[in-house]
This record gives structure tokens, sequence and C-alpha cells, in this order.
């Protein structure tokens, strides 16, 4: 009974959605806040087929970012340039910015609108210089791509080239009301609703044709992350991405020394692997990658081969060598750059402080003597409690054990016997009065 009424109710609900769907309107929203990544790229490439898929009179993006990586956003300008329905830049709420690739976005977008109170521009590509920490802007080459590609971009949709080319070349920054009177936006909305009914019967130029938009009174559906592209996000985030490889290696290295349990071999390559995928979203050149893997190799090789550190310290120093000389994505904000460098050379160091300290554990204990094994009672005194003629038992650190007495003398209860070896289970002992031990 139960079961048919949650499938009655089930089944109702999808039917009152399903005709709200069909006569009511409604547009589709997506939040853009921080960093741009890949994952910010998968969210709106699927925001974009659910409102073609389900009617939609648009998609409108919610930007309030910093900026991101370069080839997430030429994948979303190619996406959001060819959409099937009008996609909708919104610079909000009050407070937000657009800087760096969010202004490609907010350029690339059918209708660029913003709150009152927000910010766009500041798009000039950057550099960053190993040697010294500083940034700069980036060489000419990049800023002559970028300033170009904006300046399509603009044309493309009408507004002012000249302004989107200062955007790059010289970090043109413009509020709401600035942006509104160069053209760089179509209109200033305080909220949402606003939004909508300003939106209401302004034509768009899609692939498929003019389109008008249909928003007045509409609702706006949150379109919430996936689980997938949550972990994307997570996962091409450099600063994450920079963990996960710490994990991962000490993670191999832990599982390779203590064999039996499988969950750090597991963790580690899970996490390496998870890394790498990471890495691979941030640009890397071939000279700070190589540097990383073999910063890698040295620290999992220093868990086989007894260097007293030397491989292990090599790995740590080429890994954090890697992170500094990794070449900076062109539209990452400065301020998220030097978090990110701060960040992946103290982690390395700390790492590096961590192994020196377990291999100066690892030297005390090699010093020490064997508890366990062949040798662990050599020396030790015993007491027979069964004859040994030859062979016997005798109680050695309140264990009863099997002996044998070398000399073939026979030894009789409550003498004591010094063991001088063992083979298996079998204690090998002598006579204190005839080994001079007395």
């Amino acid at each position: 009974m139960f079961l048919c009424l949650l499938l009655f109710t089930m089944g109702w609900g999808g039917l009152a959605a399903a005709t709200e769907t069909e006569t009511g309107r409604f547009v589709h929203t997506l939040e853009v806040d921080g960093m741009i990544t890949a994952g910010t790229r998968d969210r709106i490439a699927r925001g974009i087929a659910e409102a073609e898929a389900s009617g939609a009179s648009a998609l409108v993006l919610l930007l309030d970012t910093p900026g991101g990586l370069v080839d997430a956003t030429l994948e979303i300008l190619q996406d959001m340039l060819n959409a099937p329905v009008p996609v909708v830049a919104y610079v909000s709420p009050r407070g937000a910015i657009a800087a760096s690739a969010g202004t490609f976005l907010m350029l690339g977008s059918h209708v660029a609108a913003m709150a009152p109170g927000t910010t766009c521009g500041a798009a000039m590509p950057v550099g960053y210089s190993p040697e010294d920490g500083t940034t700069e802007a980036a060489d000419q080459k990049t800023i002559n791509f970028l300033a170009g590609h904006i300046r399509s971009v603009a044309r493309e949709r009408g507004r002012p080239e000249e302004l989107a080319e200062r955007f790059v070349t010289e970090n043109l920054t413009l509020e709401a009301d600035t942006a509104l009177e160069e053209g760089v936006v179509d209109l200033i909305a305080p909220d949402l609703p606003a939004l909508l009914e300003a939106l209401h019967g302004r034509e768009v130029e899609l692939a498929v044709g003019t389109v008008a938009l249909d928003t007045a009174g509409a609702e706006a559906v949150l379109l919430e992350p996936s689980l997938t592209e949550k972990i994307t996000s997570l996962v091409g985030d450099p600063q994450v991405a920079f963990i996960l490889l710490l994990v991962g290696v000490y993670g191999l290295i832990i599982g390779f020394n203590t064999p039996g349990t499988f969950f750090p071999e597991v963790l580690g390559a899970v996490s390496l692997v998870l890394a790498l995928y990471g890495l691979g979203l941030f640009a890397v050149n071939l000279f700070a990658g190589i540097l990383i893997v073999l910063g890698v190799l040295l620290l999992v090789a220093e868990a086989f081969t007894p260097t007293y550190g030397v491989l292990g310290v090599g790995g740590v120093v080429s890994m954090v060598l890697g992170i500094i000389f990794l070449p900076v994505e062109p539209l990452v904000p400065l301020a998220w750059l030097a978090r990110f460098r701060f960040m992946a050379v103290g982690i390395g160091l700390a790492f590096g402080v961590f192994l020196l300290v377990a291999l100066n554990g690892i030297l005390k204990l090699r010093r020490r003597r064997v508890l366990q094994g062949a040798d662990e009672f050599n020396g030790m005194t015993a007491l027979v409690v069964e004859a040994l003629a030859p062979q016997g038992q005798v109680r050695i650190q309140g264990e009863i054990w099997n002996a044998v007495c070398l000399d073939r003398s026979p030894v009789a209860p409550g003498e004591k016997v010094r063991v001088s070896g063992r083979r298996g289970m079998l204690l090998e002992v002598e006579a204190e009065s005839e080994s001079g031990q007395e």
C-alpha cells in the first residue's frame, strides 16, 4: 500500500512538473563563482544542453569570478558562441566581479548585464618570474593573441572592439554604469527578477536565427553541479592537484614499506592519478613536468634504496622546483597565483622536514638491537625446565622453548644455560659452567 502511494505521489509530482514546464515560462540559472576551471566548462556545457532540451527561455550565468584557466575559458566561449539557446551573463550580486576570464565570458554572451556596484575588466594576461617571485605582463605574443580573440568575440556580439581590446592590453576596469554607457553591457538590473523583466521581448541572434526572449514572470530554475562536475572542479584546482600529488607519492611509499593493508597503496595510486589529471588542466611545460615526475620517482626510489635520505631530499627539491617553474595561466588572478606559489613551496618544504624527521627515526631504529629474529636471544640466560639430554625445554623471558645443548652433555632441570643461537623454533644453548660464563 505504501509503495503504491509512493509511486502515485511521484507520478503526480512528475506530471505537475511536466505541466508547469510545458505551460509556464522559465529560465535556467547557473552560478559561475570562484576560479573558472574544467569543471566550470563542463557545467556550462551541460547547462546549455539542458536549457535547449527542456525548452528554457534562456540560460543565465550568474558571474562572480576573479578569473581562471585559459583553455577552459576558450572552450566555454566556443560553446556560448554556438549555443542554440540565448545565454545571458549577469554579474551579480552587488559587489561581484567579472575579472579576467570572467570578462571574456561576459563579452561572449548574447546579452550582458550587471548589478549595481559590480565591476568587470582587468583581463591582461600575466607572467611569473620563478627567479625573484614577481609577476608582470605576459609575453607580447600571448597578449596579442588574447587581445585579438577578445576583439573577435566583441565584434561577433556587436560590442565595442576597442574597449574589449583595452581590457587585455591596458588592464581596463569598468564599473556597471560606465560599462553600460560604453556599450560593453546591455543593461543594469538590481536583481534576477528585474533582469528577467528587462530581458522580455529583447531579440538575440542565434545560429538558428533571431529569437525574442520570453522571460516576463519566468521562474528561475537553478542548475546544481553534478557530482562529476564537483570532482572535476576540485581536482582541476592546481592547489588541490598538488596536494593530491604529494598524498599519492607518500601513500605509495608507506604502502610499499608496510605491505599487507593495501589501503596506503590504493589511496596513493588513486590520488596520483587524480593529481596527474588535475595538473593536465593546468598548463605544464616540459621542464616543469620533468622536474615533478623526477621528484616523484626519487621519492618512491627512497622507499626501496637505503640511501639515508639522499634520494628523498633530492625528490623534494625536484618537486618544489617543478612547482615553482610551472608556467602561469595568463588569466589567473595575481592574488590567487601568489597564494598558490606560497602554498606549493610551503607544503613541499613541510614534507621535506617530515621526511628528514622520519629518516632520523629510521636510523635510530636501525642502530637498536634486534628484538626479534634469529639473534634475539643470543647471549641471554635461560632456565632448564625439562632435562636437556641433549634436547629438552628451557624458559626464557617467560616463554617455554625447545632447546638443544650443543656439547650434548645432560643438563638437569633448574640449571641455567646460555643461548648461543637459534634454528627456527629450536634454541641452541651451552651449559654456563662449561662456557666460562659463570
